[in-house]
């Protein structure tokens, strides 16, 4: 079975990009592998705190940052899917991920699971990432919202549960999966084109996202209403 661990920690600075609708037209998702440990902790709510990686920028606080995506996780088994599907080098921090792992199957885990990297930090999983228009901008490659959408492997935002600092190869450790099926693809399908699976998602309610859990609660109270 293939170790689990942290490949890289990538962190973003503000770049200029014209299909961005952050403020200023700037923006820190082209995320590049930090040197050394880098701090994580709690940034705060959504709408004031931004990354919860030190010297990662977060330039839109509008829909990204906060306490419940703090941090953001993608496999590099699924950047290596992707880059034989695009034909292209995807570095460690293509996709805008603050952490490129391996031997972790990140869209697979479940809403609420808590994952342990380094001596300290204690991440919990709370949605899976929605793409943006500037996702697409940054990568440049035609339909790619539609595309990424429907290969339905997101990856992961996380909470901090517990602070701590990480470095490139440092293990991670599940130290609580729940006792539910909630997982990250289906939080995200849900969330975007499978609507009807919102109630589903229940099972998890005290750790979804509470954007998540909002939607999720006013189907269910619409489909008992008949609205």
């Amino acid at each position: 079975m293939k170790p689990m661990k942290l490949l890289t920690v990538n962190v973003g600075r503000p770049k200029a990009l014209d299909c961005t609708d952050a403020p200023g037209g700037v923006t820190g998702i082209d995320k590049r592998p930090a040197d050394g440990p880098v701090r994580v902790s709690d940034p705060g709510p959504k709408g004031t705190g931004g990354s919860g990686v030190a010297g990662d920028a977060v330039c839109d606080l509008r829909h990204h940052g906060g306490t419940d995506q703090a941090v953001y996780a993608f496999a590099r088994e699924d950047l290596d899917a992707w880059e034989s599907s695009l034909g292209r080098t995807l570095a460690n921090g293509a996709f805008g991920e603050n952490l490129t792992v391996s031997g972790l199957d990140v869209s697979g885990a479940k809403i609420g699971e808590r994952w342990r990297i380094g001596p300290d930090l204690v991440l919990e999983v709370t949605s899976g990432r929605i793409p943006c228009r500037t996702f697409a901008g940054h990568l440049d490659e035609s339909r790619w919202v539609k595309r990424f959408t429907e290969a339905a492997a997101p990856g992961a935002y996380l909470r901090v549960v517990e602070p701590g600092e990480i470095r490139a190869g440092d293990p991670v450790e599940i130290v609580h999966r729940p006792d539910h099926d909630v997982t990250v693809q289906l939080e995200f399908l849900a969330a975007t084109t499978r609507r009807e699976l919102l109630p589903a998602l229940l099972p998890a309610r005290d750790a979804l996202h509470p954007r998540t859990l909002r939607s999720a609660l006013k189907y269910v109270e619409s489909v008992a209403t008949g609205e």
